[in-house]
């Protein structure tokens, strides 16, 4: 299986894309993963929030395949423990499913174009973060839950 994490937007914050670079390395020893980044949206000023998820979302469904299972982080998700959530990444593997897609949207949420598109929506928290701290907490996230897959000391029960 392999995982690609779609976002809007690079990492402004250097610590930040760091970090994430840090648990991408980290996460390819466990899984096939991939981090495609979308480039904002060009003269977003100009355009509603409804238009701004609408370009967004073309972007997004551009870059997924019809085989591909598709997982959006919504505040309206589940949400899971890291345990639970390792058991859900397993339950993947398991079904032959060829690739995983996540997507962390922009500001605004998705299109509900990319609502009918997914299978599924996960939740981190019930807490707002910004879309660039979710990236690190997702990858993480992915690391750990594959540590705990494979009985390795990373997470404490």
């Amino acid at each position: 299986m392999q995982i690609t994490l779609i976002a809007i937007g690079k990492t402004d914050n250097p610590e930040l894309a760091k970090l994430i670079t840090l648990y991408e390395k980290r996460l390819k020893h466990y899984i096939k993963f991939q981090f495609l980044i979308i480039p904002d949206i060009k003269n977003s000023k100009n355009l509603s929030e409804a238009q701004q998820k609408e370009k967004e979302g073309e972007l997004i469904l551009s870059n997924i395949q019809p085989a591909d299972v598709v997982t959006i982080l919504d505040e309206k998700g589940k949400q899971f423990s890291s345990m639970e959530f390792s058991q859900f990444l397993q339950k993947k593997m398991n079904s032959g499913l060829k690739n995983l897609v996540l997507i962390i949207g922009g500001p605004y949420g998705f299109s509900e174009q990319v609502y009918q598109r997914s299978n599924g929506q996960l939740s981190l928290s019930k807490m707002t973060f910004s879309h660039q701290m979710v990236r690190l907490f997702l990858v993480e996230q992915l690391y750990r839950g594959f540590t705990i897959l494979r009985n390795e000391p990373y997470h404490h029960q």
